[in-house]
């Protein structure tokens, strides 16, 4: 099976580098190694501002988080490839016309997957925090106890999304049955456990860290064990092959979307989600579930922040990760199925961003269910006006930056690097003036000048470029 595996590896690979380019996609490790070693240094002033369990919750959350959406992409694998690259399909989709039971090839899926982003993203990160520490007098306990608990992390939301993705290939009635079971076992162990031992039984990588224990490592192991082989025993291809018919909706999704300037285009990219059944699982894996987690962390938090805190926060994560919807119509379409059209690139960015546009209505209500749980209700125009001033400009950042590419953003070295300089002190102005006031949430509005102006000029940035796409 390790030829199987090794063909995994290499395809993961060049998927990589074929939609990020070689050089920038291998420099990548390289880059999050200089943001740990460099963030080391500012440690003692972080210190002085957020407590040091805060702080440990923050980076293992977000390991977990990186943990679900490795395994959300991976599932959509299938979908995203076919829409990419025509009748492509990844290996793990082809247990039909190997040798080997599906079973074993998701195995080997799994395995593939702990790998790769371990050497792309965790070992990275751990050895810039371990040869910063000894220049501040870090035990080097420390660092190697981070590597161990955020290795922990990243496998639990791994293990995590994979086991909620076998069960939506086999039922979504089923997934949304044990969704719904899990938010209401976290509400009511809210109501009868105190926050902070709620909190130590969903981030366990946190209680390890914070007070290391062999039961507690054990624990961690044997949860994400059996997360695994249930991911295993569960899994399906979800390829009936079963023939597929729909009617028309080409004529009828345009007119109900004829407010936009490109509405047939537009209604283009819905059909397109709808019928590849990305649409729902994108939802889900990549926007909710994320989300769901940041929320369910910073409730936990009630300490440390307010009511208004929370949501505020939870609004700019939300715009963050909802601007990322720009890559839901682009990176999984087919560019050069346009250019028998008689389109430049700013006409096919245009329609996308009206998809865009569109696609906003799921971020605001989610906002708005967040502020009316939270108790929160009187602050919700405040935030949904934060939460989509802050999507709306990094979709500009993203048009401008990469066009119809925003791929890119993650793995290319330079463009990740401009991007977290220009939109790192925004975010922390906006969260430092509302954590003042939560009117000044509506300062956010600004942003949609400079927004107004890039992805004006990312139009024509990309008409006057030989745009190379697939």
């Amino acid at each position: 099976m390790f030829t199987l595996f090794t063909s995994m590896f290499k395809e993961e690979w060049r998927m990589h580098s074929t939609l990020f380019g070689n050089l920038n996609f291998a420099l990548f490790p390289v880059l999050i190694f200089a943001i740990a070693f460099m963030g080391v240094f500012i440690l003692p002033l972080i210190t002085t501002v957020m407590d040091t369990v805060l702080l440990s919750i923050v980076v293992h959350a977000q390991f977990i988080l990186l943990g679900i959406m490795v395994g959300s992409f991976g599932i959509l694998g299938k979908e995203v490839m076919n829409r990419r690259f025509g009748q492509a399909s990844l290996i793990a989709y082809s247990a039909r016309s190997l040798p080997v039971s599906e079973q074993m090839v998701f195995l080997n899926f799994v395995v593939k997957d702990i790998l790769y982003y371990f050497i792309l993203w965790v070992l990275p990160f751990g050895l810039g925090f371990l040869a910063a520490s000894p220049f501040l007098g870090i035990n080097l306990y420390y660092p190697m106890l981070l590597l161990l608990t955020l290795s922990i992390a990243f496998l639990m939301g791994l293990c995590t999304i994979f086991l909620l993705s076998a069960i939506y290939s086999r039922s979504k009635p089923a997934l949304f049955a044990v969704l719904a079971i899990l938010l209401a076992g976290f509400l009511g162990s809210s109501i009868l456990y105190s926050p902070g031992t709620v909190l130590s039984a969903v981030l366990l990588p946190v209680s390890i860290f914070d007070s290391f224990t062999y039961s507690g490592l054990l624990l961690s192991l044997g949860a994400i064990a059996v997360f695994f082989t249930l991911s295993i025993l569960f899994f399906t291809s979800a390829d009936t092959g079963s023939e597929k018919h729909y009617r028309n909706l080409l004529d009828s999704v345009s007119q109900r979307l004829g407010f936009l300037q490109d509405n047939t285009l537009v209604a283009k990219d819905f059909i397109d989600l709808y019928r590849s059944g990305i649409g729902i699982g994108q939802t889900i894996f990549s926007f909710l579930l994320p989300l769901g987690l940041i929320w369910l962390v910073l409730s936990f938090l009630r300490e440390f922040l307010t009511q208004n805190n929370i949501l505020f926060t939870i609004a700019v994560v939300t715009g963050v990760i909802a601007s990322t919807m720009y890559t839901w119509v682009t990176e999984f379409d087919s560019i050069s199925a346009y250019y028998f059209l008689p389109l430049n690139i700013s006409s096919i960015i245009r329609a996308k961003t009206g998809t865009f546009t569109v696609l906003q209505v799921v971020p605001v209500v989610f906002i708005i269910a967040v502020g009316l749980l939270s108790d929160a209700a009187a602050s919700i125009p405040n935030a949904v006006v934060l939460c989509l001033s802050v999507s709306f400009f990094e979709l500009a950042l993203m048009i401008r930056m990469c066009g119809l590419e925003p791929g890119t953003m993650i793995y290319n070295v330079r463009v990740f690097l401009k991007y977290i300089l220009i939109t790192g002190p925004v975010i922390l102005v906006l969260l430092g003036l509302t954590f003042i006031s939560p009117y000044l949430a509506y300062i956010s509005v600004i942003l949609f000048i400079p927004a107004w102006y890039l992805i004006k000029s990312g139009f024509k940035k990309w008409d006057n470029s030989d745009y190379a796409g697939f």
